[in-house]
């Protein structure tokens, strides 16, 4: 789930160690497996493959899938799927705009998957290109702050080419154009900066602020989403106030 909110990212990191262990770990391996497929599988000549492999460790998939997913990827083992990376646009309830990116083996279970989960959740699907222009494709790096400031973030990648640096309670969000998302990284690297993930991601161009209800519906469909197996990432434009979060967190 991205978005400026506070409560969505603290939402998503739970969702991490939950029941929805199992489809994440999946995931995960799907992005090394094709990311060493596309640029090789020498992480340190494929920065690609690097940020999935770190991101998955982050996340506790252990070294031995790891391994695997990249030698299946890079040809040194069978058994790699053919993985075709499909974007869906949608509306959510209240004309929240939804972007889901799929990676499957099979286009029509995805398609499929992803027109149930909408109708069944206050969404409908939309043609391509009504709802992808509202959003842009960056660099995206989290970080936890483990007593840091946005300052001292800032400091360490305003060169690499960082646009900005956003709070997100716990944890920075820096925002760069998918091109300097390495320097940016390397940046963090160079100034002992621990860093999460890094990854190519969208944001939405303009937000549309929703009240309580609206974003629980919101979150209701993202949920759901993320339940399908070819289902890699969901976007929205929805923007949480700290006030309507702060109703969330009640819940």
């Amino acid at each position: 789930m991205s978005g400026h909110s506070k409560w969505a990212t603290t939402k998503h990191k739970k969702a991490g160690i939950d029941a929805k262990r199992g489809k994440l770990f999946a995931k995960l391996i799907k992005n090394i497996e094709v990311a060493a497929r596309t640029g090789g599988s020498d992480p340190d000549g494929n920065p690609t493959l690097y940020d999935a492999i770190q991101k998955a460790k982050k996340s506790s998939v252990p070294n031995d899938n790891i391994e695997r997913a990249r030698k299946r990827g890079g040809g040194e083992e069978a058994g790699g799927a053919d993985w075709q990376t499909i974007m869906y646009e949608g509306y959510g309830p209240n004309g929240v705009a939804v972007l889901i990116e799929c990676l499957t083996d099979n286009r029509n279970r995805a398609a499929g998957e992803v027109r149930v989960a909408m109708t069944r959740n206050g969404g409908s699907m939309a043609d391509p290109g009504s709802v992808s222009y509202l959003f842009h494709r960056k660099g995206i790096v989290n970080l936890e702050k483990n007593g840091l400031s946005e300052d001292d973030v800032l400091m360490a990648v305003l060169d690499a080419g960082a646009e900005e640096v956003n709070d997100l309670g716990d944890s920075f969000e820096i925002i760069s154009e998918p091109t300097d998302l390495i320097a940016v990284r390397s940046a963090l690297q160079a100034a002992g900066m621990d860093y999460e993930s890094a990854e190519s991601g969208f944001q939405p161009s303009m937000s549309v602020p929703v009240d309580a209800d609206t974003a629980r519906k919101v979150f209701k469909l993202v949920d759901a989403l993320e339940d399908s197996d070819d289902v890699q990432n969901v976007f929205t434009n929805v923007d949480i106030s700290d006030e309507v979060g702060a109703q969330l967190e009640n819940d």
